[in-house]
Formats: C-alpha cells, sequence, structure tokens
C-alpha cells in the first residue's frame, strides 16, 4: 500500500515523540512492502514564531493533500500566562479539526496488565479495563460563539449543537458497540442543559436501529465518579466535546500515564492521529517523554487504512516494551538512562525482529538499541 502521511510535530515534546511513531510506521513499511511518504508541516506555537499564523494555509494544502495526518503535540506555557493573547496554539488545532471536518475522536482507554501498579487506583478496580471513548469534536462549546463585554468583565461561551451533528458520531459509536460488548453509555447533562437533552432525545430515537446494543445514560459528574469507582462497567462512551475532554484526561489515571493514550479523529473524507497528551514543553529535549501513545496513535493510523496485522505488530512491540520495562521515566524507576528515543528503537527492532527481540532488557546494549 501506498500511504503519504502528513506529519504535524508541533510543540514542546511533540517533535520528540513524533518521529519515534515516524520510525516505527518506517519500519512496518519495510517489514511489510508500503511505501509510506512523510510531508512536514508546521502547526500551533512554532508556527506563531517562523509565520505569525498557528495554522499557515501551506499546512492546511499537506493535510487535505495527503491520506492521513500524524499529530504530534499543541501549545507553549508563554502564551497560557497571558490571558489577552488574541493568537493562541491551540487555534491551530481546533482549526484543523473544523477544516477537515474531523468529527468524531475515538480514545482507547486500557488497563495494561504489565502497568496496574503504576495507577494511582487500586488494582482490583481497573484490572481489565478497556473502554472506547468517542468525543464529538468539531461543535458545542469550543467552537460556539464567544462574548466578552466591552468592559471586561462579563463573558459568555455559547454551547450549540445540530441533530446533524449528533447524528452523525452516533451511529459510528453505536456501530463501535455492536463490534466490542454490544453496551453504550452516553454522557450528558441533560438535566441541566438543553444542548444535553437535544444529544438524549436523537440517541433515543436512533437506538431503535441498533437493537443489539444496550444504551443506557450518566450525567457527567456521575460518570467522572464511576470512571473512578468501577471503570469495567464501560464499553464504549459517547459524549459531547468538552465532557469528553475532561474525561478522557481522566482515564489516564486507570492506564498510569497519559502518555499511554492515542486517539483518532475521524471525518468523512480525512482522518488524523495523535497521542492525547499535551505539549509539556518542560519536559522538551530531555528524552524523557514518553513516545508509546504517539507510536499507538501510529497504529489506529494502520487500523484506519485496515492494516491490522501491522498494528498488531506495533501493539505487541509496545506490549514487549512495558513487560521488559522498556520505558520512559514516568513509568520506570528501575531503569533510569531509558530515553524517547530508546524506547522508539526498541519498538522499531520489534517490528524487524520480532522473535530475536524477546531477551531479557539487560541483554540490550546500553548505547544503542539493537539485541547482541
Amino acid at each position: 500500500m501506498k500511504l503519504n502521511i502528513a506529519v504535524l510535530p508541533g510543540d514542546g515534546i511533540g517533535p520528540e515523540v513524533t518521529a519515534q511513531a515516524v520510525k516505527v510506521l518506517k519500519a512496518i513499511a519495510m517489514e511489510f512492502d508500503h511505501i509510506f511518504t512523510f510531508e512536514t508541516g508546521l502547526v500551533g506555537a512554532s508556527a506563531i514564531d517562523k509565520t505569525g499564523d498557528p495554522l499557515p494555509e501551506e499546512t492546511i494544502s499537506i493535510c487535505e493533500n495527503a491520506d492521513a495526518v500524524l499529530f504530534g503535540a499543541i501549545g507553549d506555557a508563554k502564551y497560557d500566562i497571558d490571558p489577552n493573547a488574541k493568537i493562541r496554539p491551540e487555534q491551530g488545532l481546533l482549526g484543523l479539526r473544523k477544516v477537515l471536518d474531523l468529527y468524531t475522536n475515538i480514545r482507547p482507554v486500557i488497563a495494561y496488565e504489565d502497568l496496574l501498579n503504576k495507577s494511582s487506583l487500586k488494582k482490583k478496580q481497573i484490572k481489565d479495563t478497556d473502554i472506547l471513548i468517542y468525543r464529538e469534536l468539531t461543535s458545542g462549546i469550543y467552537f460556539g460563539e464567544k462574548k466578552l463585554s466591552e468592559d471586561g468583565n462579563t463573558a459568555s461561551d455559547s454551547c450549540e449543537y445540530t441533530r446533524f451533528e449528533i447524528e452523525r458520531i452516533a451511529h459510528l459509536a453505536f456501530k463501535a458497540a455492536q463490534s466490542r460488548k454490544n453496551k453504550l453509555t452516553l454522557v450528558d447533562k441533560a438535566n441541566v442543559l438543553v444542548s444535553s437533552r437535544l444529544w438524549r432525545k436523537v440517541v433515543q430515537e436512533l437506538a431503535p436501529q441498533y437493537p443489539d446494543v444496550k444504551l443506557d445514560y450518566l450525567y457527567v459528574d456521575n460518570a467522572a465518579v464511576e470512571l473512578i469507582i468501577n471503570p469495567r462497567q464501560f464499553d464504549v462512551i459517547l459524549t459531547e466535546n468538552m465532557f469528553g475532554d475532561i474525561l478522557s484526561e481522566e482515564a489516564s489515571v486507570i492506564v498510569g500515564s497519559i502518555g499511554l493514550l492515542a486517539s483518532a479523529s475521524i471525518g468523512d473524507k480525512y482522518a488524523m492521529f495523535e497521542p492525547i497528551h499535551g505539549a509539556y514543553t518542560k519536559a522538551a529535549n530531555k528524552g524523557i517523554a514518553n513516545p508509546i501513545a504517539s507510536i499507538l496513535s501510529a497504529a489506529m493510523l494502520l487500523d484506519h487504512f485496515e492494516l491490522h496485522e501491522e498494528a498488531d505488530l506495533i501493539r505487541e512491540g509496545v506490549d514487549k516494551s512495558l513487560k521488559l520495562h522498556i520505558t520512559t521515566p514516568d513509568l520506570n524507576t528501575k531503569y533510569s538512562h531509558i530515553t524517547t528515543t530508546k524506547v522508539g528503537d526498541f519498538i522499531e527492532d520489534f517490528i524487524n525482529n520480532p522473535e530475536e527481540t524477546n531477551l531479557n532488557f539487560t541483554n540490550i546494549h546500553l548505547g544503542q538499541s539493537t539485541i547482541i
């Protein structure tokens, strides 16, 4: 298969982790005789610094001409501390989602057996957790009308949804549930918000088309509690933009590190794949950023093109790295010298030599990734 992949490394740790995902994709291409080409574009703070625009037209063109987009991270602390900044890095990501109409964000949340002790939660609570979060991505309060009074003392953000916007992601969530445990949970705030009541009404009307899927509902505040108390009860979660943003970040507590959570943003024509973590600029260029979420995002990219064997091989490499403690400091206190690049090197080596890589980590040369 030939794939042209737009690579948007972004800011902070984005370039470091994205480089490992690209490395792994190149290994897959070599192993399976695919042709993957990569074209890099600017986005976020790095784009503002060089062009004055968080989403330059050139970057949009690169993405529109690609088969898929591999995204890094976005943001810079200098903008966070300036509430009056007119141009912000995040506008690049929000703009890209809107331009490409990436209306569905899919976020897997899996409790890895080898990392159960890394979570702040008890093992018995999180063991066997396997959740798929479907978050609406191009509407709601993030994209609604924003007002600030002339005196600067009153502000408002409008949350607006249409039936069409709800239906198109709800159908995808129902279908995902059919391929899993046949359970869908709609998370809303229908007791307070009229937009949530529309969500509930529309999803209820669609449910008879999927009679094999059990549909239930949770208010978002209760869902946030249940996600911690008993995450195993969930299969597929469907929710609106802001609620999905918050809940998926909370879910990182289950897996032990936000550096493990990948995502896919899907539209009818375009698709983008990215880790859910931010730019974490304090860790940039220190070799401590966890690249696994970015690498797993690359696996989701391959799944999107039905290259399931290739995607599974990447996941096997990730599982092996976790089992052998070949991970960055957020997950690893045993081997402090494991860097972002070494994790990528190991998974690359696993793809090229899956049998030979099955050795104890002490047999790996400390200066490079190759197996002795």
